[in-house]
C-alpha cells in the first residue's frame, strides 16, 4: 500500500511539475512576441535620426493596427529611427499634435534635424513606412 501512495504522490508531482513548467514557457513565449512599447515624449526629435511619430488615438482602431505596423517597420530599421506616438488627451501628445496642428491617427516624419517633413494619415503597412522614412 505504502508503494502504492508513493507512486501515487510522485506521479502528482510530476504533473504538478509539468503544469507549472508549461504555464512559464507559454508566459515566456507571448512575452517574447508582444510588441514593444512605444517613447510618448518627444525630446528625441532633433537628435540626429529620423523620428516618425503616430497621432495615437485609443478610440480609433486603426490606432492599434497602425502601431503593429511601426513594430513591424521598426523591427526592420533598427535603431536608424525614432519610432515615437503623440498620445491624445495626454499634457505631452496634446502639446504635439497642437504646434503641428495634427489629427488623430496621423503619421509625422521628422528628419534629422527636427524639421517635419511628411504626414499622411494611417494606415500605412510596415513596408511603406520603410520606404517612406528612407
Amino acid at each position: 500500500m505504502d508503494t502504492l501512495n508513493s507512486n501515487s504522490s510522485r506521479r502528482k508531482s510530476w504533473i504538478v511539475f509539468g503544469v507549472v513548467t508549461s504555464i512559464v514557457v507559454l508566459f515566456a513565449a507571448l512575452v517574447m512576441v508582444m510588441p514593444k512599447g512605444f517613447k510618448a515624449t518627444h525630446e528625441e526629435i532633433g537628435t540626429g535620426k529620423p523620428a516618425l511619430v503616430f497621432v495615437y488615438d485609443a478610440g480609433l482602431a486603426v490606432s492599434n493596427s497602425q502601431t503593429e505596423q511601426m513594430n513591424e517597420a521598426r523591427d526592420y530599421l533598427g535603431d536608424q529611427v525614432h519610432f515615437l506616438i503623440a498620445r491624445m488627451g495626454t499634457p505631452e501628445g496634446d502639446k504635439l499634435i497642437a504646434s503641428y496642428h495634427a489629427d488623430s491617427a496621423e503619421l509625422l516624419l521628422f528628419d534629422p534635424a527636427g524639421q517635419l517633413v511628411k504626414r499622411q494619415h494611417a494606415l500605412k503597412y510596415a513596408g511603406e513606412l520603410v520606404q517612406w522614412v528612407q
